[in-house]
Parts: C-alpha cells; structure tokens; sequence
C-alpha cells in the first residue's frame, strides 16, 4: 500500500518561503538550502519548498490545491488565526461551513493553507 507522506511546494525563493514556513509550522527544517527546504513535522508528514526554476517538468501555477490542517477545537482554530493572520495573506476568514469551522490563508506563491476543525454532524 502506498503512503501519502510527502507535500512538495514549487516556490520562488525557498529562504523567503522558509521564513513564513517555519512560523507557520513551528518547526525549524531538517534541510535548507538555497534551492531546496525541508520540513518534518511531528506526524511524520514532510513538506518541500523547491525553487519553481529548477523543477522537471516546470510546475503549474499555485492555488489549485490547498494544505489542510485539523485543530481540536475552535478556539484552536481562532488561535491559529491570530497567529497566522499578520504572516500570510488572508483569503477567507474564519467562518463556519458544511465540514466545520475554518479560514484560509495563501502563501507567498498562492499556496492555500487552511487549518479548521470538523463539525459535529459534517456534510
């Protein structure tokens, strides 16, 4: 069985990016260099930030997809607000729909972010 563990982000700047991301996640990355960042969250999940120039076959634009997130609670999702609503570009604040409560913030290539946590009874 196959195993979805790995995120790779194709982004313009990987040292700006790492900036953002390393507030965003509260990880420091396992490797960092000028083409290449590397994240290993707590979970086991990994998440690369690699320079757009250099990938093969070139990348499409961002914002067709979006990270996600699952908080305990919606307090937890108001508190990730706060932190992250002065580093990332806010797109949809935060806000009840069908899966839960949740907002979205995009990075400095349009990558989507968006932390919520589920409803009782989601759609």
């Amino acid at each position: 069985m196959r195993t979805l563990n790995y995120l790779l982000l194709a982004v313009a700047n990987p040292a700006k990016s790492a900036e953002l991301y390393t507030k965003l996640l509260g990880v420091e990355p396992v490797e960092n260099s000028p083409t290449f960042v590397l994240y290993v969250l707590p979970n086991g999940v990994k998440i690369g930030l690699w320079i757009k120039d250099e990938i093969e076959p070139a990348p499409k634009a961002a914002g067709g997809v979006e990270i996600s997130f699952t908080e305990e609670s919606k307090d937890a999702v108001l508190a990730t607000y706060d932190a992250w609503r002065t580093l990332a570009k806010v797109v949809q604040e935060p806000t009840q729909m069908d899966f839960g409560f949740t907002f979205v913030v995009e990075d400095l290539d349009g990558h989507r972010l968006r932390p919520f946590v589920l409803a009782d009874q989601p759609r």
